[in-house]
């Protein structure tokens, strides 16, 4: 998988965070999904991490999406977690986010 991941895309692999596995996870899902890939918003709800609104009444919030690519999505928070401890930009976009009050 290690060496399909490489030939394909190797500017995925390029990005920290991101293994041969996990961007053969990646990869599988985009591929067996082409149609579904024209905005980021589909990205999203194809690999299952889009909000959905979830409103009764005059209440109005959203959960998260639960359907989509399980594989998927467990690949990309592997790939966030990575990136938390390991890359600068994340952390500091991670606090910043927290001091706006953002989970």
């Amino acid at each position: 998988m290690a060496r399909l991941a490489e030939r394909h895309a190797p500017q995925l692999l390029a990005v920290v965070g991101i293994g041969p596995e996990t961007a053969a996870t990646l990869l599988i899902t985009m591929g067996d999904n082409p149609e579904r890939l024209g905005s980021e918003a589909s990205f999203a709800a194809l690999y299952g991490v889009s909000p959905v609104e979830r409103s009764s009444g005059t209440r109005q919030y959203r959960r998260l999406n639960r359907g989509g690519d399980r594989q998927a999505n467990a690949a990309l928070h592997r790939i966030v977690q990575t990136r938390l401890r390991c890359d600068p930009r994340t952390q500091e976009d991670y606090e910043r986010r927290l001091k706006q009050g953002k989970t």
